[in-house]
């Protein structure tokens, strides 16, 4: 675990105007810096980035923030791995806590990377089976095919370089058998995987010689999990972020092969059917998700639970399945491109794709075998959202050829999310940006002003007094059509804000009817008394 000292000094040390500017065009705007969002669509620059608040905001979607959260954002980053690689980028040597596990020394894994590497380079037959496939030498560097020869090579290799041996076995290169060490790729074409960060984490490999395991993974390893992994993320990220799609293949060769034909958000689980641990991968920028499936018996039901599972969790996409026993790679290698494009463009949504494999599971001919169908798929529709409940009951109906007051949906009370106009008051967002501007004016006012005195904005002078720093004020803070006032002025416009809040306090006294006399006279008295050197030009506190 980093130090929070070390994070805290990394804060100190970065500017976030250099920190953005490597990855938006930045221009002067007065004494800020503005861009187009990098968040949302705009062709006017709403993204401003302040160099003496250290902070940026987007006055068209509302993303705000520090440097760490805006590479978090923009990246699609988990904080640690933002702060790692704020450091890098920055030559910052992070601390780490002793009293937790160290940083593990991957060395070994990227030194057996190249030397797998320098093995396919130099073994003519394993180029030649590559280039058969398809692949061309700039795919095949592009994505650091290697080639594990036999098991003596690697650990040779291993040992030649003076690596720990333990290091080895962690990383899942070689382990230990009844006769001795032995390397777990033994005579297979490699390929490297990475993490989202693109730091080297395992291989895959493929069999050369028909072995009965066609590919084989790394083991399980402190960092490496197949099941929260995707095959050419790290390189496919950056253009899912920006054409908002990524493509799920089931195989490595796909992946390389659709790449090369352009096709460059497609990645591929490892050798694992799509689980929820993957999930969070695909809500990093909110693509759509296409799946990509063979159109065999495996294939069609992998599609099928991976489109239950995205369907019900809400993700935008659909199903492509290729048949005639051909694959993505077969399509590009045929040079079937624009098929290949017209298919991406039109999947089959995931929620009608999972009904059709449903009612093609039954002979719907047959009463009883279309009632197992209507039962099966009602029990899928019910896991679905209530406005999708109603939207595929006629679709069901139509399919099973019934009629749609049979399909059953789950009737819980729907809640009406009735937002209200949002009202502004610029006097209140003047004085709280003029109080954000010198924190120290939050002294003269906490003991006058009171959060109910907002009308409008009460929310966000609480969050003044309880959080000045929240990103939630950023829009205020740097909002340039907000005037900043002078100590006078803020003097003067508090008097105001007091006065009409008194003023309707004393109307409101008349109609409540919770107080006794007694009660309201004293109210009332004090109320008067305010209002009285409010007119004096004197800031009363707060005595209700």
């Amino acid at each position: 675990m980093i130090k929070k000292e070390s994070i805290e000094n990394l804060k100190n040390y970065l500017d976030v105007v250099d920190v953005i500017s490597q990855f938006l065009d930045l221009k002067k705007a007065g004494a800020n810096f503005k861009a187009c969002c990098p968040f949302h669509g705009e062709e006017t620059p709403s993204f401003v980035v302040s160099p003496t608040k250290q902070i940026y905001h987007c006055f068209g979607c509302g993303a705000g923030g520090d440097s760490i959260k805006f590479l978090m954002e923009y990246e699609k980053l988990s904080y640690p791995e933002t702060i790692e690689k704020l450091a890098s980028m920055y030559n910052f040597t992070l601390d780490y806590d002793s009293s937790n596990e160290k940083k593990r020394d991957t060395r070994v894994l990227d030194s057996v990377k190249k030397f797998f590497q320098n093995s396919f380079v130099s073994n003519n037959s394993m180029k030649e089976y590559i280039k058969n496939r398809g692949i061309s030498d700039f795919s095949a560097e592009k994505f650091e095919i290697g080639y594990a020869g036999s098991s003596s090579d690697t650990i040779n290799f291993i040992k030649s370089n003076h690596y720990n041996i333990n290091d080895a076995i962690e990383f899942g290169l070689i382990d230990n058998g009844e006769n001795g060490l032995y390397s777990r790729f033994i005579d297979r074409i490699i390929f490297p995987i990475y993490s989202i960060t693109g730091k080297l984490v395992g291989f895959g490999g493929r069999t050369t010689t028909n072995h009965n395991a066609k590919y084989i993974n790394s083991p399980q390893t402190p960092i490496f999990n197949k099941s929260k992994l995707l095959y050419g993320y790290h390189l496919a990220k950056e253009q899912i972020y920006k054409t908002k799609q990524i493509i799920v293949c089931e195989g490595y060769l796909d992946v390389i092969m659709l790449h090369q034909a352009r096709f460059n958000t497609a990645v591929a689980t490892l050798g694992t059917a799509l689980t929820k641990e993957h999930l969070p991968l695909f809500r990093r920028g909110e693509p759509k998700v296409i799946l990509a499936y063979d159109g065999d018996k495996a294939g069609l039901n992998a599609a099928f639970k991976a489109s239950v599972m995205l369907s019900q969790s809400e993700f935008d996409g659909g199903v492509v399945i290729f048949k005639d026993g051909l694959d993505p790679a077969d399509m590009v290698k045929d040079k079937r491109l624009e098929e290949l494009h017209s298919m991406f463009i039109e999947p089959v949504p995931f929620i009608p794709f999972t009904i059709d494999y449903i009612v093609s599971k039954y002979d719907i001919s047959e009463p009883i075998q279309k009632q197992k169908a209507l039962n099966e798929a009602n029990e899928y529709l019910k896991s679905l959202s209530l406005l999708n409940q109603d939207e595929y009951k006629r679709y069901i109906a139509q399919k099973l050829n019934i009629r749609e007051n049979l399909i059953q949906t789950v009737n819980t009370k729907q809640r009406l999310n009735e937002k209200s106009s949002i009202k502004i008051d610029i006097a209140e967002l003047c004085i709280i940006k003029s109080i954000l501007e010198n924190p120290k004016r939050l002294d003269m006012v906490l003991d006058i002003v009171d959060a109910s005195m907002f009308e409008y904005h009460k929310d966000e002078f609480l969050l003044l007094l309880t959080d000045i720093n929240n990103t939630k004020l950023n829009q205020i803070a740097l909002n340039d059509k907000l005037e900043s006032y002078n100590d006078e002025r803020l003097n003067k416009e508090l008097l105001i804000l007091l006065h009409k809040f008194y003023s309707n306090k004393l109307i409101s006294l008349t109609y409540n009817k919770e107080l006794n006399f007694n009660q309201k006279i004293m109210q009332i008295k004090i109320i008067k008394d305010n209002l009285s050197q409010l007119k004096q030009g004197k800031l009363v506190n707060f005595n209700l």
